[in-house]
């Protein structure tokens, strides 16, 4: 199937028992069996569930993946990748992270004696520099959030090639239908399913995708283990949501790079930091890598003030000033105070993430509202 049939048909059937064309909502904890260990396929829903399990193959299928697994969130995804490892193992991570996952690196899991450097991925040698025989995982953004640099997956899969090292990808930003990883090489596929694949909103989710069948069964014993499942009514809605997202992406991406073209000629503003953009460094990979360039846009002012940041966020009305990004509406933030304030100041300062940077994730409405919207946010 080529993409736009597989988010509606992609590892989904009719269910069985009625012939309904959407999988209902199994609200039960447990199922009848008719003898000990004589089942149906589904004991216990923490186990599996009918929902969950149409979610994770539809997961599976849009990312070209043997196994689809759906967390509670985002960060519980995340927590079961990193279970696969043991005290003294080391990860090598992109230093311009999501600031939860930051905050899991180096609050929690630091003290089960895993080691986290944190490296500039522009320079493929910088990695195979820190890697040692400890390393076991290579933990990449592309795009990276917020200063939405790129990197390059195939590079990386090249590095750990031969090396017992598991290469996983945070898909979140690019999603399926821009950027599939595991075709790129790598093992594990993670996104924050409650951003573009849920699309609305409207759920809070997590996934993962297992390039083979060993490494799914490995992820789905922790999941099974530790619990942190996503529930039959959340995996009703990100499937739902599914359904739309190249439909919904496609206009993100068209709507992202009207607003980027618009704020490159601001007279206010001082850089733009977008994919799609001619003045993005890293526009050649973005381009081979990736189908379009996807909703979001982070940019800074020439003054250089957060006090100028703070003031625009406060006047936008059809962006909402809000946490997240992903759904059908536009939303404006400022990462500095909120989505990475749990990354500590000197940190930020290095990477680059200054006070006066502000983060857009452009929605589906229509451009010429986002623009003027813009517009008067800087008069």
């Amino acid at each position: 199937m080529n993409f736009n049939t597989k988010v509606i048909h992609g590892g989904q059937h009719h269910e069985s028992a009625t012939g309904s064309v959407n999988v209902p909502v199994f609200l039960t904890s447990t199922f009848a069996q008719k003898s000990p260990g004589v089942h149906s396929g589904y004991e216990y829903s923490r186990a599996a569930n009918p929902t969950r399990q149409a979610l994770e193959d539809s997961l599976a299928s849009i990312e070209n993946g043997a196994r689809g697994l759906a967390f509670g969130s985002g960060l519980a995804a995340i927590d079961c990748v990193l279970k696969l490892l043991n005290p003294g193992d080391e990860v090598v991570a992109v230093d311009d992270l999501y600031g939860g996952t930051y905050r899991m690196f180096t609050r929690l899991f630091e003290k089960y004696q895993l080691k986290f450097t944190f490296v500039n991925f522009d320079d493929a040698p910088k990695i195979a520099d820190v890697i040692t025989d400890k390393t076991k995982l290579i933990w990449i953004e592309t795009p990276t959030n917020p200063l939405m640099k790129l990197v390059d997956i195939k590079a990386v899969v090249e590095i750990a090639k031969g090396k017992d090292i598991l290469v996983a990808v945070d898909n979140t930003f690019a999603t399926p239908y821009l950027q599939r990883p595991i075709d790129l090489g790598a093992d594990i596929v993670m996104h924050s399913a409650t951003k573009y694949l849920g699309g609305h909103s409207d759920v809070i989710a997590g996934a993962l995708i297992a390039k083979d069948v060993e490494l799914g069964e490995k992820l789905h014993f922790i999941q099974f283990a530790s619990g942190g499942i996503l529930g039959p009514h959340d995996s009703y809605l990100v499937l739902r949501g599914i359904k739309t997202l190249a439909l919904r992406v496609q206009r993100h991406s068209e709507n992202g790079m009207a607003v980027a073209k618009y704020l490159e000629n601001h007279p206010a503003v001082a850089q733009v930091i977008y994919p799609g953009l001619e003045s993005h460094p890293q526009y050649e990979l973005a381009k081979s890598q990736m189908k379009d360039f996807g909703g979001m846009v982070s940019f800074t002012f020439k003054s250089g003030k957060k006090e100028d940041a703070v003031k625009f966020l406060e006047k936008v009305k059809v962006f909402t000033l809000a946490e997240s990004l992903g759904g059908v509406e536009s939303l404006a933030n400022h990462p500095a105070l909120m989505t990475h304030a749990s990354i500590p100041a000197e940190k930020r300062a290095e990477l680059g993430i200054t006070d006066d940077l502000v983060r857009l994730s452009v929605g589906i409405e229509d451009a010429e509202d986002l623009i003027a919207d813009l517009e008067k946010a800087f008069s």
